[in-house]
């Protein structure tokens, strides 16, 4: 298959596009620096120069391909202000609205049969938007919240769908916390290796994650099977509190897990982000149990464990 990936040279791009190459599909990564995506993603991959907010060119690197996988955005680990947060929404509402608007302006034969589109768990409303840490689950059945990023996965999952009524199955991926070598694993590792590693505030709220091998794996059946469609909860089986993740890290390093970050701290450090580190939701994989999804790694210390 000829496979079009924007985002292509991130943490999940990296991978989700080597295990393309290593099953023989041909892959088009719409890039800002061209050179340095052939750098990182190898010669086998033909690199587009692209600003996906501002459509031109690349809007024909649509034509023919047989899916596309949208994983383009802003960081979001970084001290929000008002300019970061435009960048944030508009590197991923703006960017689908012009890729949809690219894929509907082509014949239909000539339009790709999938699009998988990126989305985050932070759709979904903070348990602590709920007056404290919800122990139900949250399924894929669940309403937005109305954070500041819940509203971007809103409407940037609104944009993805516009495709749908041009003959283009959608499926839409909300994503946990990703842990794997690198990644926000190694910031949240860090304390850790100099003894000082310890739970986020309360250590209560919930944390939903999952492997990045099992993200890889998930984005390709996405792309092969027709029963995915729709929002997809990627995140592991079961969803652990923060506490048990700090003490879990801790042992996976061999480190005491004994020095807590207090909320105060982490809003001091973080801002506005900090609720997102604060809260949490208890996020279960509805779906990909449905689609009978092969875990990897679907314990959190065998994640730990092939991570760190």
């Amino acid at each position: 298959m000829k496979i079009l990936v924007t985002g292509a040279t991130g943490f999940l791009g990296s991978a989700i596009v080597a295990a393309l190459r290593g099953r023989g599909d041909e892959v088009v990564a719409l890039s800002r620096d061209p050179a340095r995506a052939r750098a990182a993603l190898g010669d086998g991959v033909a690199a587009v120069a692209a600003e996906l907010e501002s459509p031109g060119a690349w809007q024909a690197e649509v034509r023919g391909v047989d899916g596309v996988i949208h994983l383009a955005g802003e960081p979001i680990g970084q001290r929000w202000d008002a300019r970061v947060k435009q960048r944030i929404r508009d590197s991923r509402v703006e960017s689908t609205r012009y890729l949809v608007e690219a894929i509907a302006a082509l014949p239909a034969a000539e339009r790709p049969r999938v699009l998988v589109s990126a989305s985050g768990v932070d759709y979904y409303p903070f348990a602590i938007d709920t007056a404290g840490f919800d122990d139900d689950d949250v399924t894929e059945a669940d309403p937005p919240g109305d954070s500041f990023l819940a509203r971007v996965c809103r409407d940037w999952e609104a944009e993805a769908q516009l495709a749908e009524p041009h003959d283009v199955r959608v499926v839409r991926m909300r994503t946990g916390l990703v842990l794997d070598r690198g990644g926000p694993l190694a910031r949240l590792a860090g304390p850790f290796k100099f003894f000082v590693g310890g739970k986020l505030g309360s250590g209560e709220q919930w944390v939903s994650w999952i492997h990045r091998a099992d993200v890889v794996a998930a984005y390709l059946a996405a792309l092969d099977e027709a029963a995915w469609h729709g929002p997809v909860n990627l995140v592991a089986p079961e969803a652990v509190r923060a506490r048990g993740l700090a003490r879990a890290i801790g042992h996976a390093l061999h480190r005491p897990s004994w020095m807590p970050v207090p909320g105060f701290a982490v809003r001091l450090v973080a801002g506005e982000a900090a609720a997102y580190l604060l809260a949490g939701r208890k996020v279960v994989p509805r779906a990909l149990l449905a689609h009978a999804f092969k875990y990897q790694h679907p314990d959190l210390a065998g994640a730990l464990a092939a991570s760190l």
